[in-house]
């Protein structure tokens, strides 16, 4: 069993992504879930920060943590260090004190303690729902965990300004990696971005591995993303390929979402970032545009990931997916992304 870190504040998003690359996730407490396995994958998730094999749950405070850890079986050698963190600042704990309690209990244990490059490092998590001003749901607790597995973050380091072509409204990394985790981009998949912009959501699925294909009603918009996905995956913009997998084969194309030159079933998810209403000249045309690329997306599809600045289910329903989940997403006061996985 683990313990996954979760970022962001929207913990059932977060778990939703974190599925794709772990088995059977469920609640444990504001930002922390459980999974009874985790693949290499987890290494490339956006909203969890990390994995640990959990050793143990407590009331959530230093005594309980202590007795926890002091009853606990180790089958580990070398050097250890103890990192505590106050989830969301929910319990108080003082983590410092958390540190030096904790790794005094190993110490008795007859493990050397090394801060600065230890074989092993533990962590403590302490949350508890009643402070979480997020709302997040679970039991308060200690989880403790050796951790197993880091996320790579850069997402920071890599803005939509930083590549060859933007266009205002590009979507952030972090999120865009997120989306293309949930349809399931990966080494061995195949993703499509029907109305794919800048290219920002075949980049993320390209850097974690998946062949890419992507369309777009626009000419520069084709050529831009031409632009950026040569730059971020075959030349320098690659952020570190020590990092990530060999990047996956890619093309785009100009096109109709809505009759998009792909055979039938012959991507594994699209995902997809529908125009707004107010990006739109003409409201109405939004409707049928929307209804026709997820028409398109099931024939060629297994899964769907639509992202819009509306509630689209209905769309969906009729185009013949079942939603499987959906999501409700700020982005800032004038704007809520509504995501919606489809089957």
């Amino acid at each position: 069993m683990y313990v996954l870190e979760l970022g962001g504040q929207d913990d059932a998003f977060a778990r939703r992504e974190a599925a794709s690359a772990a088995s059977a996730v469920d609640v444990l407490a504001p930002g922390l879930a459980t999974a009874r396995g985790i693949s290499d994958r987890v290494c490339h998730l956006a909203f969890a920060h990390r994995a640990c094999a959990l050793l143990g749950t407590s009331d959530p405070n230093i005594e309980s943590a202590a007795a926890l850890l002091s009853a606990a079986t180790i089958d580990r050698e070398g050097s250890v260090a103890v990192r505590a963190v106050d989830v969301r600042a929910s319990t108080g704990v003082d983590t410092q004190q958390a540190e030096r309690t904790l790794g005094g209990v190993l110490t008795d244990r007859g493990f050397a303690v090394d801060l600065d490059n230890p074989d092993h490092v533990l962590y403590a998590y302490f949350s508890d729902p009643a402070g979480d001003e997020e709302g997040g749901t679970g039991k308060r607790c200690c989880a403790l965990g050796w951790l197993a597995a880091e996320s790579v973050r850069d997402f920071g380091d890599r803005q939509p300004t930083d590549r060859p072509f933007f266009q205002p409204g590009s979507m952030d990394p972090l999120e865009a990696r997120a989306l293309v985790n949930i349809a399931g981009a990966g080494p061995d998949a195949t993703i499509l971005d029907p109305m794919c912009g800048t290219g920002g959501l075949l980049l993320e699925a390209g850097l974690v591995g998946a062949d890419v294909v992507g369309g777009d009603a626009q000419k520069k918009m084709v050529s831009g993303t031409h632009e950026n996905l040569t730059y971020a995956l075959d030349g320098s913009g690659h952020p570190d390929r020590d990092a990530y997998p060999e990047p996956g084969e890619w093309e785009v194309f100009r096109s109709d979402a809505s009759a998009l030159p792909v055979a039938d079933d012959a991507v594994d998810a699209a995902v997809f970032d529908a125009p707004y209403g107010r990006q739109s000249r003409i409201e109405g045309e939004l409707a049928p545009l929307v209804a026709g690329a997820l028409g398109e997306a099931n024939r060629v599809a297994r899964r769907c990931v639509l992202v819009a600045d509306r509630d689209w289910r209905d769309a969906g329903t009729s185009a013949g997916w079942t939603v499987t989940d959906y999501f409700r997403r700020r982005v800032h006061r004038s704007l809520v992304r509504h995501v919606h996985v489809l089957e």
